[in-house]
């Protein structure tokens, strides 16, 4: 009987402790030392296991004069990356007078709780993909699904072959999953020599514009 009772107890143990693993926090900001041998990779997490996403703390102020939207970034546990300077990075991109605040329509401030219109997620390939489906993005592609803008950890360490420079493919890459969330579909090369749309898919190419991280003045209306 004794052993049966200490046995009860240490599944009980065992399934709390798993319960909070999985759970997204916002005190997670101290994790356990990467693993040498895949820290090369940029994640630190055991293989196999479901990661939690982790919101990172504080905030930004308002930026724009347009109706305030909240969003709030994630990072995926076990990510090797300074998550306070990746949400600050977000935030510069909206923030700034040429992404989808410039005309004075929309303004963003990042907060790490309460409400929310949208959430910006950096995320493993495999992550990605679960975060995504019924979206196909085959461990190479970014999304927007659920509220959610997906960022690639694939794309945002390596960009795109369109993009010679990694800080523009970023503010690509956040201007258009979060202008998918905005509203605004796909669209198409307008013009040979022409900068791209940002809502072009431009990962994938954008021959015969020019690459272009920025929404054009007819995209944000």
């Amino acid at each position: 009987m004794r052993v049966a009772l200490v046995l009860a107890a240490l599944a009980a143990l065992f399934a709390s402790a798993a319960e909070a693993r999985l759970a997204p926090s916002l005190d997670a900001d101290v994790m356990a030392a990467p693993v040498p041998e895949r820290e090369a990779a940029g994640l630190v997490w055991p293989p196999g296991r479901e990661r939690p996403l982790l919101v990172v703390r504080g905030g930004d102020p308002r930026t724009g004069n347009g109706p305030v939207m909240r969003y709030l970034v994630e990072v995926e546990a076990g990510i090797v990356i300074s998550r306070l300077e990746f949400a600050q990075m977000v935030h510069a991109i909206l923030g700034h007078p040429k992404s989808w605040g410039g005309t004075g329509r929309v303004s963003f401030r990042r907060v790490s709780q309460g409400p929310v219109d949208f959430r910006v997620t950096l995320a493993s390939p495999g992550t990605t993909d679960r975060l995504c489906a019924p979206n196909l993005t085959n461990g190479i592609y970014s999304c927007a699904n659920g509220g959610r803008a997906v960022l690639n950890l694939m794309r945002w360490r390596k960009g795109a072959s369109a993009y010679g420079d990694i800080g523009r493919y970023r503010r690509y890459l956040v201007n258009h999953e979060v202008g998918h969330l905005l509203g605004h579909g796909h669209t198409s090369c307008p013009a040979a020599g022409a900068p791209a749309p940002v809502m072009m898919q431009q990962t994938k190419g954008v021959a015969p514009c020019r690459a272009n991280p920025w929404p054009l003045s007819w995209e944000r209306g």
